[in-house]
């Protein structure tokens, strides 16, 4: 059994999938520092100095009553919060990392598209007797319809 799984783990597939797996998680925390530190403070300010990350509902209060400043104080206190920043944030990142992958996707097709397109160099298999006009092989030594040699 272990050297069935070993099989399976070095198959190239597999092996791309991790790193893919591994590349898309880094990609995400390149996403998520992108959205929290660059894209929502200037959207943020536009709306008035919204932090979205600290827009929530409260539910229930916690063991110190609200209202909370902030989503951190909320939590702290054990207050029940549905927090939407959190979400909007999170709709933001799915956004971004979708349009790269469209970014990436529509690459690769236009590339495939332009290797479809070029014409593959064609070799001639069949060529014209001088004396009769007839097709012939193009290793033929003599024509089959007039029997005259071929250089």
């Amino acid at each position: 059994m272990l050297k069935e799984f070993k099989e399976f783990a070095m198959r190239g597939n597999v092996l791309d999938m991790a790193v893919g797996i591994i590349i898309g998680g880094a990609f995400g925390t390149i996403v998520k520092s992108l959205v929290a530190d660059v894209i929502m403070p200037p959207i943020g300010l536009l709306l008035g100095g919204v932090d979205f990350s600290d827009l929530f509902v409260t539910l229930k209060e916690g063991t110190v009553a609200g209202p909370y400043a902030t989503l951190a104080n909320a939590q702290e206190a054990g207050a029940v919060v549905i927090s939407y920043g959190v979400f909007i944030n999170a709709v933001i990142s799915f956004l971004i990392v979708a349009f790269a992958v469209f970014l990436l996707i529509r690459s690769v097709n236009k590339l495939q598209r332009e290797k479809e397109a070029e014409p593959a160099p064609v070799e001639a298999t069949n060529k014209e007797c001088p004396r009769c006009y007839s097709t012939i092989l193009i290793k033929a030594t003599r024509c089959p319809h007039c029997t005259s040699e071929l250089v």
